[in-house]
């Protein structure tokens, strides 16, 4: 997940801080959904 979040940020955000910002947070927020989704112990 780290890698991913950093490779968009340099390949696509360098010099955009806030667009950055809420872009790693999306991420995120999509990594904490696909593992409650996949991986949430019943």
């Amino acid at each position: 997940m780290v890698a991913i979040i950093v490779g968009v940020d340099l390949v696509f955000f360098r010099d955009h801080p806030w667009e950055r910002l809420i872009v790693n947070i999306g991420i995120v927020l999509v990594f904490a959904a696909l593992y409650l989704r996949f991986f949430k112990l019943p």
